[in-house]
């Protein structure tokens, strides 16, 4: 999940006219939250990205996420089934990876939003080159709505969500029945 830093114009504004933000905003507006969430996903090159299938059930599949350019990306074979899922629905959750056990170290951690499809030769070409493999493929700019760390702190379990355009909330449930509370 490496990062060259350069990235061609793909004609995108960090926030979004949908609502979404890019990476670099959500970086920009969160700096020590973007570098947990990002650290979570580098850890391990497979996670899992659920979509929604024609008729609206949903469907889980393993994929390889990159953070390139200051952007978190998503890549698919020609025709797969993830691929059609968010080419006629852009909607996406994504969950890295938690690793093997129950320990969860580091957290869950999990970003949904828009999967924007790039046709650009330009920036496919570029992409192609930074990963290494050669085309065809589908491309896709992750435009952020919401990103989520759930962690077990002592005995709470926290939940740390952002959304563009407003602060980071903060929920603690204790084990018992003790309603949640913010911070």
């Amino acid at each position: 999940m490496g990062d060259t830093g350069t990235t061609p114009d793909t004609g995108t504004d960090a926030t979004a006219p949908g609502g979404g933000a890019s990476w670099a905003a959500f970086e920009a507006a969160e700096p020590a939250f973007a570098a947990t969430v990002r650290e979570r996903f580098g850890r391990y090159t497979h996670h899992a990205l659920a979509t929604l299938r024609k008729d609206g059930s949903p469907r889980l599949s393993g994929i390889e996420a990159e953070f390139r350019g200051g952007e978190l990306w998503l890549g698919m074979m020609p025709h797969s089934r993830k691929a059609r899922d968010v080419l006629r629905d852009p909607r996406f959750s994504l969950l890295a990876n938690p690793g093997e056990g129950t320990g969860m170290g580091g957290g869950d951690v999990r970003v949904s939003g828009r999967a924007v499809g790039i046709t650009d030769p330009r920036t496919l070409e570029w992409y192609a080159g930074e990963i290494g493999q050669p085309l065809p493929f589908h491309l896709f700019r992750v435009e952020l709505t919401e990103v989520v760390r759930t962690a077990v702190e002592g005995e709470d379990l926290v939940l740390r969500t952002w959304t563009p355009g407003r602060p980071p909330r903060t929920i603690r449930r204790g084990n018992d029945d003790t309603p949640p509370r913010e911070g």
